[in-house]
């Protein structure tokens, strides 16, 4: 797990529990690896718009992230995938490794969040890196974001 996210885990008394895995890149690749983890797995999208304005949405990791959707709620003309040195510089992380808790790095991240992680008894994310996956429990992850210096947005996506 990435150093500075440890401690601020452990600063702020936010109970995790980490399970340790081979590196996954895809939801497709952890499919297998994570199917003994009892909680909502995820996937993270690192996107810009035509403004260049960064998003990261998180959402379950088998819905698909409507794109017309989004931009007409956003009204965007345009919504790309970020560079990897995008990606580097705004959040500190490389795709794959791409999850809420690279937020601690963020500086001008749009950070939107699917309503069914809001409800979510607990819900998996990878520590900023691809080889562990963190399991957080509700209370836990709601901790987690009120301390970010950041606004969030709950959807339904």
């Amino acid at each position: 797990m990435d150093k500075k996210l440890k401690c601020f885990l452990k600063d702020n008394n936010i109970s995790y529990i980490e399970h340790e895995h081979p590196a996954v890149f895809t939801v497709e690749d952890s499919k297998l690896i994570k199917k003994d983890i009892p909680v909502m797995h995820t996937k993270s999208l690192f996107l810009k718009d035509e403004k260049e304005n960064y998003y990261l949405f998180c959402i379950d990791a088998f819905k698909r992230l409507d794109m017309k959707k989004i931009k007409c709620n956003f009204n965007l003309k345009k919504l790309t995938f970020g560079s990897p040195e995008e990606l580097k510089k705004e959040l500190n992380t490389t795709y794959g490794s791409v999850s809420i808790f690279a937020m601690i790095y963020a500086k001008n991240i749009n950070l939107i969040i699917d309503k069914d992680i809001w409800i979510a008894k607990s819900s998996g994310f990878h520590p900023n890196i691809n080889t562990s996956t963190l399991e957080i429990d509700n209370k836990n992850l709601k901790k987690y974001l009120n301390l970010l210096n950041c606004k969030f947005e709950i959807m339904d996506l």
